[in-house]
């Protein structure tokens, strides 16, 4: 008895513990009224419905019992059940409540999980806008009609349960008698059971009158169509037609079910519920099948186009695309009879070229700032804008976070105590790079120094810090070590949990497992415990109705790093617009674990960034704002969780300054607008100007293209703009088909405006895998990709840019190469292509003026008009002169990389001495060609 108490004693703490643990974290981030409503509504729907099965099933137990006949004669099979009657007979009472109390938890437990279709319902506001086929405020699909649903659902359980229980308790008692000769069942439980017969059907015409509007909802497939969402020509005009008659059938058997209790007899209702069934076939099967075989068939485009049109409209506005403004574009430059040099001039006027890949570069910033083996940055660092120097500049920002498995000494005290906080924001310029091709650092080193100024640099909230750490008590922190040691801190931040009473210390020890916790001497006045620490958990969990982005980004903005975090309000009951699934749809070459969508439902047919975020590093504040003032989904939740979310004009200017529009959106709406670009019922009924989502040509992992942010113009554009750009093909071909741009900069007035070029059909320009593929191709760079990977050195391609230039399309390409031992990327050269054009040069100044005609290849020299260049020479001495300095510069290169500067000396020493035998044996030649008669 005392080991079970104490068992019992112990599992209520545990689910103590679990919850109090939730609420005191609530609490730490100010966001206790998202864990009472939530918890609240959650144990409301749990009783009510809990409450409503357990009477329903436990009334009609308790009615079958009291409507049992008077003993009789003793058949051979009440003989057999009388034994179980017997002995369920002192225990009847126990046996009611048992089972109803157990279908009571188990409803209970399904409708708790409800919570967010009963605050949509009882919170929804109106879209103002209706559907085109009801004529219903969409509201109703996307707030009421799933509570309808679950209600609906909840009452078929209800009746189905109910009827299995009275039935039972009836033959159990004599009530039914199957295989009893004379009567087979008595008139109260012929009574009883058609009575909830008729409750069965009567639900099914409600789910026949529901059905007509689930309709405008409904996912079907359609020819030369994907994710279809609405009314087709056989919906409107066989199914809507069938349900609503099917309705009518259903309760006039409703009506024969609930007659039995005065006629006495099975007989009308059996004939109306086998007509039912019949109808349901016939009408609800046969009959659209046939429309569909005779009708829609022969002549489906022309049939289909007015539902076609609707399905546009309804997905264009759903998904924010209606506003997206497609251009005809030539796709071709000609650069014969231009002037070379001012095309030369707009290439630098029309886009801030990235050349730092901040897909790439994540090892160098590791290499060179990581400073100690216990930080570390993200494998894909985020690219923001920052003034360097007075002028806005493309940046690329790496935190530098804790690493815990690279804490030299791992043990309890120091993962969670000692080792609590990474340090510093590290930033370098976008457009640029220095020495060998690593970073132009604008904030650097430890403590970090550089253009941001002062800041908190202390990183406790960051994308890889998932441990939990015990801060602020009489365990000193490790702050940074430097070059006079190590320097000690303790917390200063409100944040995380008191530790300090015993309660919350037990409560902790057994949520984490963690029973140290408890008696550890660690933990004392003042400790803190943090957790849930990094920017997409934290926002999710104080804002559990929201999909979070896939790449949180931090910034540095009134003296504190904030970590920026986009999230979307989503629905999949938006009529007539078609679904996509979130999770395939924002999917890249880049996209890991780290960096996946945190979805509410997958499954979606409406999306807005209504809601901007921001995490605080150091004291974890999180921070909602409304972003999308007119979005109805929000309004809805912002009345259900009031003051959680704050006004669009409490966003300062400096935080406003870093906000973008966010990739995971981009990445939906380019996916939609591959088919729905078109506007027209047939050209989309034939699919002929369908595009696709490239793969991404530098890396061999076949998954589409990331989009890129970059500052650019297009051509409709005075001046370049923050954006965030993609290139789309025609299916199932390469060539380029389009060319998509969104203006990315949040104070910028055209914020959110997408830009489509469009290249005609017929132009076979080259997509980003043919461009690729032609650099692959061309033989004097592959000679020079070869002797770049001289020595086990390896080639890393970085973004493959594009850009609108003049009527053609410009193509960028930093090349990196991760020499043998440093195993961290530098760039070493840049590929360019425009029109028919191809450069391979040291940096993009020099590939851009190769490949417009301003500077020949090899001399870096103006070439005369209209003339060849002149060819290399072919002196012997020159060639093994320059085959020496190659030698030189490589020996020099590898030197360098193993940091062995002896070598390097000498290396560059033979270098120079290469050099000028070339420079005198050329310089001979040239006076020998230069001689009369020669």
């Amino acid at each position: 008895m005392t080991l079970g108490v104490l068992a019992v004693l112990a599992m209520l703490f545990v689910m103590f513990a679990g919850y109090w643990t939730q609420w005191l974290w609530y609490r730490s981030v100010h966001y206790s009224s998202v864990f009472t409503t939530t918890l609240g509504t959650k144990i409301g729907l749990f009783a009510v419905f809990g409450l409503l099965m357990a009477l329903a099933v436990g009334f009609n137990i308790w009615l079958a019992h009291r409507l049992r006949p008077p003993l009789s004669a003793m058949s051979g099979e009440q003989e057999s059940l009388d034994r179980y009657r017997m002995s369920i007979a002192p225990y009847k009472k126990w046996v009611l409540l048992a089972i109803a109390s157990l279908v009571g938890l188990v409803a209970g437990a399904s409708a708790a999980g409800q919570w967010r279709t009963w605050l949509m319902w009882v919170n929804g506001v109106s879209f103002g806008q209706k559907d085109p086929q009801f004529h219903k405020d969409i509201a109703f699909y996307t707030f009421d009609l799933p509570w309808y649903r679950f209600l609906l659902s909840f009452g078929f359980a209800a009746a189905v349960l109910s009827l299995i229980a009275a039935t039972l308790v009836h033959y159990l008692y004599n009530g039914l008698r199957p295989t009893s000769p004379g009567s087979r069942a008595t008139a109260a439980a012929t009574g009883h059971l058609s009575v909830l017969l008729g409750i069965f059907v009567t639900l099914k015409a409600v789910a026949y009158w529901l059905d007509r509007y689930g309709l405008a909802v409904k996912s079907s497939g359609l020819k030369s169509t994907e994710g279809w969402t609405g009314l087709r020509y056989v919906d409107a005009n066989a199914y809507l037609p069938a349900k609503t008659i099917l309705f009518i059938i259903a309760l006039i058997c409703a009506v024969l079910f609930f007659a039995t209790l005065w006629r006495r007899t099975w007989q009308l209702p059996v004939i109306g519920f086998g007509l039912m069934v019949l109808s349901a076939v016939l009408i609800g099967g046969l009959y659209p099948a046939i429309v569909q075989k005779f009708q829609v068939q022969p002549n489906e485009q022309a049939k289909e186009a007015p539902y076609i049109k609707k399905n546009i409209t309804a997905t264009r506005e759903a998904y924010g695309i209606d506003g997206s403004k497609v251009t005809d574009y030539a796709g071709t430059s000609d650069l014969k009879g231009k002037d070379k040099q001012k095309l030369r001039d707009a290439a630098d006027s029309t886009a801030s070229l990235r050349m730092l890949d901040p897909n790439i570069v994540s090892p160098t910033f590791q290499q060179l700032q990581q400073v100690r083996g216990y930080y570390q940055f993200p494998s894909t660092l985020d690219v923001d804008r920052y003034k360097v120097d007075g002028k806005e500049t493309d940046t690329v920002v790496g935190l530098r976070e804790l690493n815990i498995n690279g804490i030299p000494e791992r043990n309890w005290i120091n993962d969670h105590f000692k080792y609590t906080h990474g340090y510093g924001a590290i930033t370098a310029k976008g457009t640029a790079t220095v020495g060998e091709g690593d970073p132009d650092f604008t904030e650097k080193n430890l403590p970090t120094t550089g253009k941001l100024g002062s800041y908190e640099q202390r990183v406790y909230y960051g994308e890889k810090t998932t441990q939990y750490s015990i801060v602020g008590g009489p365990q000193k922190e490790l702050d940074y070590s430097g070059d006079r040691g190590e320097k000690s801190y303790s917390y200063r931040g409100k944040s995380g949990v008191n530790l300090s009473n015993p309660v919350n210390r037990a409560a902790y020890a057994v949520a984490f497992g963690e029973p140290q916790i408890l008696y550890s001497g660690a933990i004392g006045e003042g400790s803190r415990i943090l957790y849930n620490r990094t920017p997409k958990e934290r926002v999710e969990a104080v804002a559990p109705w929201l999909t979070i982005d896939g790449d949180a980004y931090p910034a540095v903005v009134g003296g504190r790093i904030q970590w920026i975090v986009d999230a979307y309000t989503t629905t999949n009951g938006y009529p007539y617009a078609s679904r996509t699934t979130l999770g395939d749809t924002t999917a890249d070459s880049l996209t890991t674990g780290q960096r996946a969508v945190v979805a509410q439902q997958n499954q979606v047919n409406y999306i807005r960034n209504s809601v901007k975020a921001t995490v605080d590093a150091y004291d974890g504040t999180v921070k909602l704002y409304q972003w999308d003032t007119k979005d109805p989904v929000l309004k809805t939740w912002m009345k259900a969780f009031p003051g959680t979310v704050k006004a669009k004009s409490q966003i300062s200017s400096d935080l406003m300054d870093h906000m973008r529009y966010p990739q995971d959106l981009f990445k939906v709406q380019r996916e939609l607008l591959t088919r729905y670009h078109v506007t027209s019922p047939g050209t989309f009924y034939t699919g002929s100007e369908r595009w696709e989502v490239p793969n991404d040509p530098t890396t061999k992992s076949k998954n589409a293209v990331p989009p890129y942010y970059l500052s650019m113009k297009m051509p409709d554009q005075q001046e370049q703009s923050f954006s965030l750009t993609t290139t789309l093909t025609p299916k199932s071909r390469e060539n380029l088909g389009a060319f998509m741009a969104v203006d990315a900069d949040a104070k910028s007035p055209g914020y959110g405006k997408i830009r489509i070029l469009k290249l005609p059909s017929e132009t076979t320009v080259s997509g980003p895998q043919q461009v690729q593929s032609k650099f692959n191709g061309d033989p004097e760079i592959a000679n020079k990709i070869n002797i770049l990977k001289r020595g086990d050195s390896e080639i890393e391609y970085g973004n493959l840019l594009t850009v609108p230039l003049d009527g053609g399309l410009l193509y960028v390409e930093p090349v990196y190469v991760r020499g043998a031992g440093t195993n961290f990327p530098r760039l070493k050269k840049v590929l360019v292509t425009y029109g028919e054009k191809t450069a391979f040069e040291d940096d993009l100044t020099k590939a851009l003026d190769v490949v417009f005609g301003v500077r020949s290849p090899d001399t870096g020299t103006e070439p005369p008009a209209d003339t060849p260049t002149k060819p290399p020479s072919q002196d012997p001495t020159v060639k093994q002169a320059l085959k020496d300095a190659q030698d030189a510069f490589d020996a020099s290169q590898k030197a360098l990389d193993d940091k062995d500067w002896t070598a390097y000396g000498k290396a560059q020493q033979s270098l120079k001495e290469a050099l000028d035998r070339a420079a005198k044996a050329e310089a001979k030649a040239a006076e020998k060609t230069a001689k009369p008669g020669s």
